[in-house]
């Protein structure tokens, strides 16, 4: 199975869906100065000076409406646990995305750096409560004279985990779906949401490079619940992955009956083991009493 880090980027090298995450989870007036559909994605690989390549973000050329262009830059954030440190990493992604346009001649003689929007797609499970501003990262007091020299940057979070279920659900776009499936834990509700992204692709056509990602991403709930390799192959077809749920989902239920009596069993016998030690010990202290 594909790694979760291309299948993210495929699905937001793809200029809809990344229209449609704008839209949808930015939904800033200053979107309008944008022209979203003249988007062009930029494909080039960061060599920091420690020989930190960022292969994995998405970068977006942007013309705005009075002129000049501005960049989305997409990082894609797999960790388990927040990073503290995110705004100071965004920084160094965007004076190393200026760099390049500055060799590649994208910047005219004499103009100025264009503007940079960074966005974070982060997926895991705790929620993100870490500082969005480089600021809230430096040890200066309110006040201070050196807060003139210190640099600033901010970057824009989407946190996927932190959208109720209600809320997504209200939203039609493949964005929206794509967080539902991702924190679905339910298998048997994974197939409805597997309905329901197969309707989305039937009813929204331009969209079909994206289904066998979408696919994927469905498809690792088998390997999960089957305790297969994560790596195991999965078809592609969504609709072959809809059908193997449907089929799977039913074998899991009884599978899932078979270990909640067994474990009801297993609980009562203990329980039924420590009621007779507690009456032995206390009809032991009667008789201990008695003589």
């Amino acid at each position: 199975m594909a790694d979760h880090d291309g299948l993210y980027h495929l699905l937001f090298s793809h200029a809809d869906m990344v229209v449609q995450l704008l839209n949808d989870f930015v939904a800033e007036p200053w979107l309008d100065d944008l022209d979203l559909s003249a988007m062009e994605r930029i494909a080039t690989k960061f060599h920091a000076d420690t020989g930190e390549r960022r292969e994995g973000d998405v970068i977006w050329r942007i013309p705005m409406r009075d002129g000049g262009d501005a960049y989305l830059l997409l990082l894609l954030e797999f960790q388990s646990t927040p990073d503290r440190w995110m705004a100071l990493r965004v920084m160094v992604y965007v004076g190393l995305l200026w760099q390049h346009l500055l060799a590649e001649k994208r910047v005219a003689p004499g103009a100025r750096l264009p503007p940079v929007l960074p966005l974070v797609i982060y997926n895991g499970d705790p929620r993100w409560v870490m500082p969005v501003s480089l600021r809230d990262l430096i040890g200066l007091p309110a006040g201070s004279p050196f807060w003139y020299w210190q640099p600033e940057m901010r970057f824009h979070i989407i946190d996927e985990g932190a959208y109720p279920t209600e809320d997504l659900a209200r939203r039609d776009s493949l964005a929206a779906l794509l967080f539902r499936l991702e924190h679905c834990h339910n298998p048997e509700q994974v197939v409805s949401l597997v309905d329901a992204v197969i309707g989305w692709f039937r009813l929204h056509p331009g969209f079909e490079p994206l289904k066998s990602a979408f696919a994927m991403l469905a498809g690792r709930v088998i390997a999960m619940e089957d305790g297969a390799d994560p790596g195991v192959q999965v078809s592609e077809n969504l609709l072959e992955v809809r059908t193997m749920l449907a089929t799977r989902a039913e074998e899991w239920k009884q599978q899932w009956k078979q270990q909640g009596l067994q474990e009801g069993r297993q609980k009562g016998l203990q329980e039924g083991r420590q009621e007779g030690r507690q009456e032995g010990r206390q009809e032991g202290r009667q008789e201990g009493r008695q003589e």
